[in-house]
């Protein structure tokens, strides 16, 4: 499903959205329990924006799908 509105989070903004710091988000990220970022560019990865969202909704019980 292709959201045209769907937005694209580089680190920093994930970091003031999240309140996490940077090590903590890329341990989350391998263990599962965080979003995992996408390929955006050749050089740059970004989170979903949704994603994010429903992380900070349930962050405790958050599972990668």
């Amino acid at each position: 499903m292709y959201d045209g509105d769907e937005k694209f989070l580089r680190i920093k903004a994930v970091i003031e959205r999240t309140g996490c710091p940077k090590a903590s988000i890329y341990r989350m990220i391998k263990e599962g329990s965080f979003p995992k970022q996408e390929r955006i560019g050749r050089r740059s990865v970004g989170w979903r924006a949704s994603r994010i969202a429903r992380w900070m909704e349930a962050p405790t019980s958050y599972q990668e799908v």
